[in-house]
């Protein structure tokens, strides 16, 4: 009896042993918090060492033929290959085209024309009403591999022959929403599909329009070839359509998806801003001081009806405007909602909703063949966004719309150009409730100025800041390009110092 009750005892003492030393790891080994500026305490996190982007347009033919703004906000030693997607895939990649190694920098890379397979190929599953979404390899696209200092902050957009961005490069995923005008704005709507990884991936879409949903769960198992790119045609599907919104998912593997729609004719259109996942509450930055109609894109993603409110965040305040209130969609569907009274006001539109939402927005510009140029709902900008393509000299404007929904905001403002010049951080500091325009300029080198990156950082204490940068070109809005989170630093869980962590 004496032997049981000593093993028991020894047992709890080298249990308790063992719980001091993960008590002792836990509390030392904690890294320090994330933020922007100097650490904060009590939280953990880990460097950014790897990034990856994907875009359709660069290395593409006519109208769709489009270069790189890149730029990583870090200092460091890095790199990041630009290489070429395949239209047939490849288990590896093929030689970059370009291998950059200056972080801290703005960098501009002209993708020649690729020489593969132009569209064309399989017939994809039949969808509701008889109609099939064909499915096949794309000419073009790139992807962006990133390591070390290149990694951390890194953004990439693509750029027209002016050099004004036209759309972000995405990051891989696997749930994807895209919310935008139907067919009958956009005759050609296309769906590209990047596959940056080495294995293949598996994806899916579903349609919702304004009479419904589309395909369901029909247009599933769409392969993706690692390394690869592919495209879908879904005008026809779609046909008579007045709002288009696509969830894009994967089953297997991941994918970076980008959404064209254009009037057709070898026009370049417009390229859609992806949107946050449906939430009850959204915002969408960016409306420029433009004049012209406002339209917002909602889609319902669920069977329960939605009782939507808009609220406009303006640098007078925030409040409903008209046709603003009251707004009962159904669900399962999208639809398109006139917002005149905002005309020529730059702003955000906050959304709230009685069920999860997704939205877009328009207004009258965008490059030729466009239905418009839009805005999506975003995440506020964490830690830093960076953008790339702004415009140098006389080839267009750049402004930034800054909005602060739910509380005060304080942030920092720097141009970044091509040679490693840094303009002065400026402040601007933004009330509650309150949307305030910032014009970016390039900082002057040799007499002249040229194209830009611009960082903005919330500063330590802010409240949420959404954003969203407007290029402009004799005096129409080209693009309107949400500002994300460029991370040099991601949030780890935290590490609980209790036994309870550790036994259950």
């Amino acid at each position: 009896m004496r032997r049981v009750v000593g093993s028991r005892c020894l047992l709890a003492l080298l249990v308790l042993t063992a719980l001091a030393a993960v008590y002792a790891l836990a509390s030392i080994g904690r890294p320090a918090g994330v933020a922007a500026g100097p650490p904060a305490p009590g939280r953990s996190r880990a460097r950014v060492s790897a990034a990856v982007r994907a875009c359709p347009a660069p290395g593409s033919a006519g109208a769709t033929a489009a270069g790189i703004a890149l730029a990583a906000s870090s200092a460091g030693t890095g790199q990041a290959a630009v290489t070429r997607l395949s239209p047939a895939g490849a288990a590896t990649p093929p030689a970059p085209l370009r291998v950059l190694t200056q972080p801290g920098r703005l960098t501009q890379v002209s993708v020649p024309v690729s020489a593969g397979a132009a569209h064309g190929g399989s017939q994809g599953p039949a969808a509701a009403g008889g109609a099939a979404v064909t499915t096949g390899p794309a000419r073009g696209g790139v992807m962006i591999e990133a390591s070390g200092a290149m990694a951390r902050g890194l953004e990439a957009e693509q750029t027209d022959a002016r050099g004004l961005a036209t759309a972000q490069c995405q990051g891989p995923g696997t749930d994807f929403w895209f919310v935008g005008p139907g067919q009958r704005s956009a005759a050609d709507i296309r769906l590209y599909l990047m596959n940056t990884d080495s294995q293949a991936a598996d994806a899916s879409v579903g349609v919702l329009t304004d009479s419904g949903p589309v395909l369901g769960s029909t247009d599933a198992g769409i392969g993706v070839p690692p390394h690869g790119i592919v495209v879908q045609s879904l005008a026809g599907l779609v046909h008579g359509s007045r709002v288009v919104a696509l969830n894009v998912t994967t089953s297997v593997g991941r994918v970076a998806p980008a959404v064209l729609e254009t009037s057709g004719g070898g026009e370049p259109g417009a390229w859609l801003p992806a949107a946050q996942a449906p939430a009850t509450s959204q915002v969408l930055p960016g409306l420029p001081a433009a004049p012209g109609g406002r339209e917002l894109y909602v889609a319902v993603p669920g069977t329960s009806n939605a009782q939507v409110k808009v609220t406009a965040v303006t640098a007078r305040g925030s409040y409903q405007p008209t046709g603003g209130s009251g707004i009962d969609l159904p669900g399962g569907s999208a639809a398109a909602v006139a917002l005149p009274s905002l005309s020529g006001i730059p702003a955000a539109i906050q959304i709230s909703s009685s069920v999860p939402v997704t939205a877009s927005m328009s207004v009258p510009g965008g490059a030729a063949g466009a239905p418009g140029a839009f805005t999506a709902a975003a995440a506020p900008v964490q830690e830093q966004g960076v953008i790339t393509g702004n415009p140098g000299g006389s080839g267009g404007t750049c402004a930034l719309v800054l909005s602060a929904p739910q509380a005060a905001a304080t942030v920092s403002v720097t141009e970044l150009t091509a040679a490693g010049q840094a303009s002065a951080p400026r402040e601007v500091q933004l009330a509650r409730g309150r949307t305030t325009v910032v014009t970016a300029a390039a900082p002057r080198q040799a007499g002249r100025s040229w194209p830009f990156a611009v960082a903005v950082t919330p500063l330590a204490g802010s409240g949420p800041v959404y954003a969203a940068r407007v290029v402009g070109a004799s005096g129409a809005v080209q693009s309107i390009l949400p500002l994300g989170s460029s991370l040099s630093w991601v949030p780890l869980p935290a590490v609980d110092d209790s036994v309870a962590t550790a036994v259950p």
